[in-house]
C-alpha cells in the first residue's frame, strides 16, 4: 500500500507542475490559425482564445493544470462536486469567476463575452436545451468538445471514441497547441504516463485482478461506466477489471441483473450530488437483489469523488488510491 500511496502523492505534485519552469501562454496571433482534430473532425481556430468558458469540474481543472486560468472568463458547475478550497488548483478557482451553479446557457456565454466554450456531450452540451456546438457557432462562438464525451455513432447518444486516458492525453495535447503551452502539456502527459505505469507494474495480473463495478447513482437502474468513461482505465490501471468493460459507451445505464450476474468483488461509489456516498453505500448493502454479490457480502466498497472519475488531471491520482485499496 505504501508504494501506491506514494505514487498518489507524486501524481498530485506532477499535476500541479511543482518544480517545473513556467511556460508563458501564447499571445494572440491573428495570422496563425490552429487546426485541431476534435471528435474526429478537423476544427480551425482563428486565434488564441482569451475568454474561455468551461463547464464542470474536470474540464475546468484541465485548464488550470495547464496554467491557463488567465485565459478564462468563467466556469459553470454545480456546487455538489466536493470541497474546492483545498485542491492543487485552488488559485485557479480563486481567480476565475463562477458563472453558474447549474449547466451552461447561451446567456452565460454571451454575458461572459466568451470566445471559446470548452464543454462536452452531457458535460454541458445537450440537444434538449439547444446548447450545442452548432448553436454556439451561429452566435460566433467556437467550441472544443471534451474527447471522453465524443459521440461514437453506435446510437444517437452513445459516447467514447478511444480509451479514456488517451482521451485525457489528446485534450491536453490539443489545448497545449491551441494556447501555445505545448511543453507544459507534454510534461504533464509524460508525468502521468510514468506514474500510472509504475502503479500498473505493481498491480496483480490475470485472474488475481478483482472484478470492480462502478456505481454512480440510480436505484431502479444503476448508472455506471462502460469501456469509454474514465473509470474503465482507472480500474484497469489500478489492477482491477471493470465488469462493464464490454459496454461500448462511456457513462450509461445498465440493469441490476447484469451486476448480479457478473458478481463484482469490489464496488466503487462515485461521490457527488444530493445523495451522499454513505447513503449510496447503505442502499447497496441493503438492496435485496445484491445480497449474494461478493462486494456486498464482504463490504468491499470504496469511494472516489466525481472529479476523480470523469476525465480530469485527477485521474492518475485516483488510480493510485484505488490500487492501494484493491491490493493492500
Amino acid at each position: 500500500m505504501r508504494k501506491f500511496l506514494a505514487a498518489a502523492l507524486c501524481l498530485a505534485a506532477t499535476a500541479t507542475g511543482c518544480g517545473a519552469s513556467v511556460e508563458t501562454p501564447a499571445k494572440d496571433a491573428k495570422s496563425s490559425a490552429i487546426t485541431l482534430t476534435n471528435c474526429g473532425r478537423k476544427v480551425t481556430y482563428d486565434k488564441v482564445p482569451r475568454r474561455v468558458v468551461t463547464n464542470d469540474v474536470g474540464i475546468t481543472e484541465l485548464m488550470f493544470a495547464l496554467g491557463l486560468e488567465n485565459r478564462m472568463a468563467g466556469f459553470a458547475m454545480p456546487d455538489d462536486k466536493g470541497d474546492l478550497s483545498n485542491v492543487p488548483w485552488k488559485d485557479g478557482y480563486d481567480k476565475v469567476k463562477w458563472l453558474s451553479k447549474d449547466q451552461l446557457t447561451k446567456e452565460n456565454v454571451l454575458d461572459a463575452r466568451a470566445d471559446l466554450v470548452f464543454a462536452g456531450w452531457n458535460y454541458g452540451f445537450r440537444e434538449d436545451s439547444g446548447f450545442t456546438p452548432d448553436a454556439l457557432k451561429k452566435l460566433g462562438v467556437p467550441s472544443y468538445i471534451l474527447t471522453e464525451s465524443c459521440r461514437n455513432g453506435r446510437t444517437d447518444t452513445s459516447r467514447g471514441i478511444m480509451p479514456p486516458l488517451d482521451a485525457l492525453y489528446t485534450d491536453l495535447t490539443n489545448l497545449g497547441r491551441l494556447f501555445g503551452v505545448e511543453k507544459r502539456a507534454a510534461k504533464l502527459i509524460a508525468g502521468f504516463r510514468k506514474q500510472i505505469a509504475g502503479v500498473a507494474a505493481e498491480a496483480p495480473k490475470g485472474d488475481a485482478r478483482p472484478k470492480v463495478f462502478l456505481y454512480d447513482s440510480g436505484q431502479d437502474q444503476p448508472f455506471t461506466s462502460g469501456r469509454y468513461a474514465a473509470p474503465d482505465q482507472i480500474i484497469s490501471a489500478a489492477g482491477g477489471v471493470n465488469v462493464m468493460h464490454d459496454v461500448d459507451d462511456s457513462w450509461t445505464t445498465v440493469g441490476w441483473e447484469s451486476v448480479v450476474e457478473r458478481d463484482p468483488d469490489v464496488i466503487v461509489i462515485c461521490n457527488y450530488g444530493d445523495v451522499s456516498a454513505e447513503q449510496k453505500r447503505k442502499f447497496l448493502l441493503s438492496y435485496a437483489p445484491l445480497r449474494n454479490v461478493s462486494a456486498v457480502k464482504h463490504r468491499r466498497i470504496f469511494v472516489l469523488d466525481y472529479v476523480d472519475l470523469v476525465e480530469s488531471p485527477r485521474n492518475p491520482s485516483a488510480i493510485a488510491r484505488l490500487a492501494a485499496y484493491l491490493h493492500p
